[in-house]
């Protein structure tokens, strides 16, 4: 048996809810994509060397929708070979607290809070639609 080094990447991805000051639930932010593939998403990114995957959720969402955040709970690990074109990556999946408006930074060219059933589910990229579906599922 020989040993390759490729591995999947590793990723992390923030269901980041926003409640208001008075701790209202308001929905959860979606980011439009400024690079490849376009379209809405969670909003998150590759976990650094070095670094370990709460502290990239954090860091990945102060960075994309300019937001604090605290993890609330672990949504779950999706590995799918298919489920970024562009190479295997696995991500882990946060539900993630916030306050604030979310602004666009980084790789989002916008970022918004959608109601949860305002979610437009067929315009999300990679598994987010799965991923969310799975969320919502476990909300009711």
């Amino acid at each position: 048996m020989s040993f390759t080094p490729h591995t999947p990447y590793l990723a992390t991805d923030g269901i980041v809810e926003i409640y208001s000051s008075s701790n209202e639930f308001e929905g959860i932010v979606l980011i439009q994509r400024k690079n490849e593939p376009l379209g809405l998403a969670l909003p998150g990114g590759f976990v650094d060397v070095g670094e370990c995957v709460e502290d990239a959720v954090v860091r990945e969402m102060q960075e994309e929708i300019s937001l604090d955040v605290r993890i609330q709970k672990l949504q779950g690990v999706y590995s799918d070979p298919s489920r970024d074109k562009r190479f295997h990556t696995a991500s882990v999946v946060y539900v993630c607290l916030a306050c604030g408006i979310p602004h666009g930074a980084d790789d989002a060219k916008e970022a918004h809070v959608y109601r949860l059933d305002e979610i437009p589910l067929d315009k999300l990229v990679f598994d987010h639609k799965k991923i969310l579906q799975d969320y919502l599922g476990n909300k009711s």
